[in-house]
């Protein structure tokens, strides 16, 4: 029997980033706040391991979202979170990564802060940080470039604001590219960014299933990206990365496995 708050208390929905993958990379309060749900809307890219963290009892519904697959609308993830939180239940929205990055969590802030239910966001390690740091690539280094830009492959479809990136000013930018969602488009992003003037012999790498047991890396060129993703079947979800600290890395390819096998 699930436990409801005290009638006193507003309804609240914790909007929790689940990091990259390994439950050891979940924050203190992340962690608190998964033991402690009655209800958990659970994206598709956390980690079984992470949901084995919900106490016995806790309804666990998976509301995830995946490009080629039929997905959950995300109108009724916030009809379904604003009936539960309510209803009086603690409500955990569990995500990958990190809730504000490439997540949604700023959509689903504002339908339940309208619905005048209060929000707490507890940050998570998003992949983008913690999948090339995974081999050994830091998306920052003075030596290497000014800054990072984390930036969705996959622009909007329905006309708004910030459909695409500006490939051509970010081939330009000097910065650290990290692409999040581009494996489907990846001859696209390559096409562009190599007519913004970006060299065909930039360092790139892509990093699939960071921080889980089918963890696969590569490293290559921007030329040669796309080929080299077929020839060794780099599958979703994977970051992809451009620059120079990708000379960095540790290896030309990695299997995570490696590193369970010293937890």
């Amino acid at each position: 029997m699930m436990n409801q708050r005290q009638h006193s208390q507003p309804p609240c929905v914790s909007l929790v980033g689940a990091g990259p993958g390994d439950p050891d990379l979940l924050t203190l309060r992340a962690l608190r706040r998964i033991e402690a749900a009655d209800v958990v809307l659970s994206d598709d890219l956390v980690d079984a391991r992470v949901l084995a963290l919900i106490k016995p009892g806790a309804r666990l519904i998976h509301v995830g979202k995946r490009g080629g697959c039929v997905s959950t609308e995300q109108r009724f993830i916030h009809e379904l979170m604003i009936r539960e939180a309510t209803a009086g239940l603690n409500v955990l929205r569990l995500k990958g990564g990190d809730p504000f990055v490439f997540g949604r969590g700023g959509e689903e802030m504002d339908a339940l802060r309208a619905a005048g239910i209060a929000v707490e966001v507890v940050s998570g390690i998003t992949a983008g940080i913690a999948a090339p740091a995974s081999i050994g690539i830091p998306v920052t280094d003075r030596r290497h470039a000014p800054g990072v830009a984390f930036v969705t492959g996959h622009g909007r479809e329905d006309g708004g604001a910030g459909v695409n990136p500006d490939w051509h000013a970010l081939a330009r930018s000097g910065l650290t590219l990290v692409i999040y969602m581009g494996l489907a488009r990846v001859e696209q992003l390559v096409a562009a960014l190599r007519a913004g003037g970006l060299a065909a012999d930039t360092p790139a790498a892509a990093i699939a299933a960071a921080h889980t047991p089918q963890q696969r890396a590569t490293i290559c060129s921007l030329g040669t990206l796309a080929a080299q993703l077929h020839s060794e079947r780099i599958t979703s979800p994977a970051v992809l990365v451009f620059g120079t600290v990708v000379s960095l890395a540790y290896v030309q390819s990695l299997d995570y496995r490696e590193f369970v096998r010293y937890a």
